[in-house]
């Protein structure tokens, strides 16, 4: 029997329909029955690509013992992440001040006045690594709220206090100055993992935000910052973490070498990955790094594209049960498949007939062109020729496996990250595809996204959430700013200014910066207003960037001081964390670098004019905006006039 999510659009939400769980989605009526009825509230908040999510749903949710002792004294509440950020943010800094730790799924219990008492994330269905058993914390739970009722009350209440307190506006931190980006750039720099590449160890993120913060230091003159940012692009796209079958990046590594990948892949990762990678091709006009920016567009439109034009959220971990099953092999079909050129591609890939994960084999690069055109005597052209050839093959036949799930929900943030990655990619590479894909998916955003003119989250089946945040406002601005200096169609100006606008208006601080949640949305337990740049930049340093960019194309001053003053909230963080603000600090480069302002002059179907806008592309301009004013073909073709700022 299905339970209440089974009218939701959330693919995540839908997976979860018809466990024995009486699951409700976060709504009045839920909260209401919690208040009716006094029970305490289990929420669970995950997201469809989660691979423990599944693990935790498999043994405990649709386990009829632990669906009764829910049922019996809880009222429990399912939540998309991805849908609902904002719940998202106030339970996991909850939950991570509870433990020491978070993650997904996550597992909170709440009073009915929405006070967290307890939490932590995936609980198993057996006690062990020092986890209590699910159904036992939930026997104790129950009981602790029957006999220690007022207790939990006491302690929830200064929970959320705490919780309230922390979410008071920021204050200002001080100032961006070249000397900040130049200590950030040092720490960075020493902090880089000179072996494999990286920050950090295992599990190992991307960071594509600090990979393009070096890019611009690069730019701005730092001799030392180029080599960590291309030797990390290199070690992630030589396979393992990178599809080199079919293109895109999984979420992180499970080693430190960047071998075995958690195979979800997500779309804000791809998107900002293939923008670096995109750059550095710019910077170094190395075959490689365009090849990977193609190959994963192609599987975006290949595998992540809805047919009315939006980008999809995920692609899952699983498929048939199993995580990576999709993406691994063994032995026996690499040679089945390849034939003659099996040898060759083992040797290219290291391949032992013991597989490296599990008895399997995750594809990883171990032998590089140079060292194989010597092996098999060739030249460097034919290697890469070979090699195409065998990824097509082994991609023809991977395609009839059981798919990962996909979760087909459009979000106006993560699709303005890629529509930026699409609209740049048309521009720099001269690609007519990729602009017409750019195209239709600001018209999808502009007018499925905002049917009643203001701008939503989600969408899925034809229908729109009741949400919206301000990483919405700020991405959709940027993808837009773009479009239009790939197309300098006047419509998408028009629009990124509407929107900056709006989102002024709905989100503003009057401390300075943005909260998340808009003026006229739901009212929570805090108004989070998150700085701290995570899986993809926070709405504040995406603002920043938005608002300097329409301020250096409009010359509006407003915009510029909104900017600074929102940049000022973190000066005193950013150069001690600079991977947790790297996109901070990418906007304070805009703020304090050479920028540089190009009108180009002339009739954008003149040979000449096409010329101009092809040497303005041609190079790593970070921050360079540039705009065409239209001017019929004349007799006297006007050139283009170039203005320098510092």
């Amino acid at each position: 029997m299905s339970n209440h999510l089974i009218h939701s659009t959330s693919p995540y939400l839908l997976q979860h329909a018809e466990n024995p769980v009486d699951w409700h989605p976060w709504d009045a009526k839920a909260l209401e029955k919690a208040r009716r009825e006094d029970k305490p509230i289990f929420l669970s908040i995950g997201y469809a690509a989660c691979h423990w999510c599944h693990v935790m749903a498999h043994e405990s949710f649709e386990d009829p013992e632990t669906a009764t002792l829910l049922n019996d004294h809880f009222i429990s509440i399912k939540v998309d992440r991805e849908e609902r950020p904002d719940l998202d943010s106030i339970y996991m800094s909850a939950v991570t001040a509870m433990t020491g730790q978070g993650g997904w799924p996550m597992s909170v219990f709440l009073t009915p006045d929405l006070h967290p008492f307890y939490g932590g994330t995936y609980f198993p269905p057996t006690a062990r690594h020092g986890l209590p058993a699910f159904k036992d914390l939930l026997r104790s739970i129950a009981k602790a709220w029957s006999e220690q009722h007022a207790e939990i009350l006491r302690s929830s209440q200064q929970i959320a206090d705490l919780m309230v307190k922390q979410s008071k506006p920021s204050k200002a931190e001080g100032e961006f100055t070249g000397e900040t980006l130049a200590k950030a750039t040092r720490s960075l720099i020493d902090q880089y993992e000179s072996e494999h590449g990286g920050w950090g160890s295992a599990p190992k993120f991307p960071m594509p935000m600090v990979i393009e913060f070096l890019l611009r230091r690069h730019k701005a003159g730092n001799a030392d910052a180029l080599k960590p940012a291309l030797h990390t692009l290199t070690a992630m796209a030589s396979g393992g973490m990178y599809d080199v079958v079919g293109g895109g990046f999984s979420r992180y590594s499970t080693d430190n070498n960047w071998h075995v990948p958690h195979f979800e892949k997500m779309l804000y990762d791809n998107a900002q990955l293939i923008q670096a990678y995109l750059h550095a091709w710019q910077v170094k006009k190395e075959p490689f790094y365009r090849q990977v920016v193609e190959e994963s567009l192609d599987f975006i439109i290949r595998e992540m594209l809805a047919p009315e034009g939006g980008f999809f959220s995920s692609l899952d971990a699983d498929s048939e049960g199993e995580e990576g099953q999709f993406y691994v092999w063994t032995l026996d079909e690499i040679q089945n498949i390849l034939g003659n050129d099996a040898g060759f591609f083992e040797t290219a890939y290291g391949i032992t007939p013991f597989g490296n994960w599990d008895g399997k084999i995750v594809l990883h690069r171990s032998v590089d062109d140079a060292a194989l055109a010597d092996r098999f005597k060739i030249t460097p052209q034919e290697v890469n020729a070979k090699l195409s050839s065998c990824h097509a093959q082994l991609l023809a036949v991977r395609s009839k496996r059981i798919r990962p799930g996909t979760d087909d929900k459009v979000l106006t943030s993560w699709n303005g990250l890629m529509l930026a990655a699409f609209a740049e990619a048309a521009r720099v590479l001269q690609s007519k595809e990729y602009l017409e894909i750019a195209v239709r998916n600001a018209e999808f955003l502009l007018s499925r996204l905002r049917p009643d003119g203001k701008l939503h989250h989600t969408y899925r089946a034809g229908k729109v959430g009741r949400e919206v945040f301000l990483e919405d406002h700020t991405s959709l601005i940027l993808g837009l700013l773009e479009l239009y200096q790939t197309d300098f169609n006047n419509r998408w100006f028009v629009e990124a200014v509407d929107l900056a606008r709006d989102m002024i208006a709905r989100f503003s601080d009057p401390a300075g910066g943005f909260f998340d949640t808009p003026a006229d949305g739901e009212t929570l337990l805090t108004r989070p207003k998150d700085l701290q740049d995570n899986a993809t930049p926070s709405g504040n340093s995406l603002a920043v960037q938005a608002l300097l960019k329409l301020a250096l194309f409009s010359e509006n001053a407003d915009s510029k001081e909104i900017a600074d003053k929102t940049l000022s909230l973190v000066a005193g963080l950013s150069d001690r964390y600079p991977t947790a603000f790297a996109h901070w600090l990418s906007a304070a480069d805009l703020s304090l670098g050479r920028v540089k302002q190009v009108a180009i002059v002339g009739d954008p179907g003149d040979k000449r004019t096409k010329a101009l806008i092809r040497e303005v592309r041609k190079n790593y301009l970070p921050n360079l905006v540039s705009l065409l004013l239209h001017i019929p073909h004349q007799k006297e073709h006007l050139n283009f006039c170039q203005i320098d700022r510092c």
